[in-house]
Parts: structure tokens; sequence; C-alpha cells
């Protein structure tokens, strides 16, 4: 399976430069490239000693590659397939990191020549960090990669792609792209969407309040922090194509929320035992399954 010439990692975060030290350390490729825009991150790449070539130009990246890694905000993938999808050589694979699969892929697949082929993907690992000297290859131990092909998707292309998260150490899972995007918005997206609100919240207390909040933090608030510390380009771009997915599941969050509320304005202590014993369920389903 490890024909790889040449992989190009064009954006060079967390992700990318994780899996680039993945290719690195198990020689899955022969020659391992990355394009950034921004001279600071090139330098911070060549600190890193990952890569072989570091590219100022996305065309030339991208020439004679055999697989291409899109680690990019979802907002910037449509703008970059326009620029390099008449340079890419036939046969080459494309595949991407990002959380939102559904309105990529649209956008995608509508300029890519047909002899280049779409793999859409989705690490789910990372940390609130960000850059490439956030990376570690240890990453995506035990964690899942989502795949989500639709039915033109080349077989040989989904098998080269599944057996590089694999060799990362991931466990690998097929699913319909729309069915994806409606899952990461419960695991994934709302529970960013309600840190960014709470921690926003404290952003408008008035000084000493804000102060004291942040003097005093209890677990629950640092760990809000922690999520609301996360890229904020990336996030926006998660929002924006992701919002039928997004909005759908905030209803029913709004509803329970709402729910809550009625029970302590009305003292029901039974029903919030109810649901707090519900709940922790769940913690223990995740620790079953390994993933905490």
């Amino acid at each position: 399976m490890n024909n790889i010439n040449k992989v190009t990692f064009i954006g060079f975060g967390l992700i990318n430069s994780s899996l680039a030290q993945v290719f690195k350390s198990k020689s899955l490729a022969k020659q391992i490239c990355a394009f950034s825009r921004r001279e600071e991150t090139r330098d911070k790449i060549t600190k890193l000693n990952i890569v072989d070539i570091i590219y100022d130009d996305v065309v030339n990246s991208v020439k004679n590659a055999d697989l291409i890694v899109l680690g990019i905000p979802v907002g910037a993938m449509e703008n970059i397939i326009s620029e390099i999808a008449s340079s890419l050589k036939s046969g080459a694979i494309i595949t991407d990191v990002g959380s939102i699969k559904k309105n990529i892929m649209k956008s995608i697949l509508s300029k890519l020549p047909n002899d280049v082929y779409f793999v859409p993907g989705h690490p789910i690992a990372g940390t609130e960090n960000s850059g490439p000297e956030a990376g570690f290859a240890e990453l995506f131990k035990g964690r899942w990669c989502i795949l989500t092909p639709d039915k033109n998707t080349s077989k040989i292309a989904l098998e080269t792609v599944k057996f590089i998260w694999q060799e990362a150490g991931m466990q690998v899972a097929i699913m319909d792209a729309e069915y994806h995007d409606r899952v990461l918005a419960i695991t994934s997206h709302i529970p960013h969407l309600v840190a960014f609100s709470i921690v926003g919240t404290v952003t408008e207390l008035e000084d000493q309040l804000k102060t004291e909040v942040i003097k005093y933090s209890a677990g629950g608030f640092r760990d809000f922090t922690r999520i609301a510390a996360s890229d904020p380009i990336m996030w926006r771009d998660v929002f924006l194509n992701n919002s039928d997915a997004v909005l759908e599941m905030l209803g029913r969050f709004i509803e329970d929320l709402t729910a809550l509320q009625k029970s302590i304005r009305w003292q029901d202590g039974e029903s919030l035992e109810k649901l707090f014993t519900k709940t922790r369920e769940i913690r223990k389903s995740i620790i079953s399954e390994e993933q905490d």
C-alpha cells in the first residue's frame, strides 16, 4: 500500500504537523513536502526538521504529488482547490482533516479533474494548541478517523487514505457525510459553541468580577477556557459551513436547557437527579470505549 513518492501538506497546524511526523517516522513517503503562505510558519517548519521541501507557492507544492493533505480552515479549501486543480498529476489523491464533510465535498469535487481523487477525512484528535510546533506523532493513537466517501470515490484511493490513518494508530470508520456532520454537531461543535458562549460572558463582566472569576476558576470553567482557546478562524468556518446541523442540535440543547431551568426554579430535585444520573452513564460509556 505504501506507494507514495511525494506527499504535500497544505497548511501545517497541529493535525498536519502530527501526521507529517508519522510519515517521517514510518517512512510512508519518499518525499515529504509542506506549503504555507506565511514566512513565520515556514520558519517554524524548518526548525522542526520534519519535511524535505517547504514551499511558498501552492501550485509548485502539488506538482507531481501523489497525495495532498488539506490541513487548512474549511472556508479556505475551495479557493485552494481552484488554484491547484490544473497542476495535479493524474491519479493524485486529495484528502482533508476538517470536521465538516458535506459542504466541503460539494465544493471540492466540482472543481477536480476526473482523474484526481478526493477522499474526505476527519481525524477526531486534537488539543487546544495550534501551529507546527504543537504537533506530535502520538496524537492519533487509539482515536477515531472518519472517512466519508461517496459512491464515486475511488476504492484504491479510499484504501490508501485508510491505510495512512491506521499507520498513525487510528481506528477508521466509514460514514455518510451528512450523518457525520450531524454527529459532530453534538459531539464537538455544540460543546465548542457553549464554551465560546460561557467564556464570552466572562469577557463582558465588570473588571473586578472578571478578575475574581479568573483568579478563582474552578475545574469546570477551566475546561471551558481550554476549549474556547481553540483556533478562532477554524471554528468560525466550522459554524458557517455546518450551520444546518449545528442549528438543529442547538435547538434541542436550548429546549433541554429550558427544561433544566424550570426544574431548578420549581425545586424539582427528582428531575435534576434523574438527569445527572443519566449523564454519568454517558461518561462511563466514553471511558469504556477508551475515548477519555
